[in-house]
């Protein structure tokens, strides 16, 4: 199965959570594990996503979730999982 981890990190306000599922649901993406907390003010939100049905190309769903963070306040990365797993080892 082709996984991505999606994380978020900004200032808390309302529509982050919706905006991101509704990105990942534009792309046809089940959202398989989240986990949210708000400390103070700042949000922060990490994602576990099946890319099995993904519509179009993984670049294409990052360039929309990039934008959505620009428009949102906040940043969203997301990586796929090997290069996430990879990176966590360093």
């Amino acid at each position: 199965m082709s996984k991505a981890v999606v994380t978020v990190v900004g200032k808390d306000k309302p529509g982050i959570i919706a905006g991101v599922a509704n990105t990942l649901a534009d792309h046809n993406i089940n959202i398989l594990d989240v986990s949210q907390t708000i400390m103070s003010d700042i949000f922060t939100m990490s994602m576990l996503i099946n890319l099995e049905e993904l519509e179009g190309q993984f670049n294409v769903l990052q360039d929309d979730l990039n934008k959505l963070g620009a428009d949102l306040g906040v940043t969203i990365h997301t990586q796929r999982e090997e290069i996430f797993d990879a990176m966590s080892r360093v």
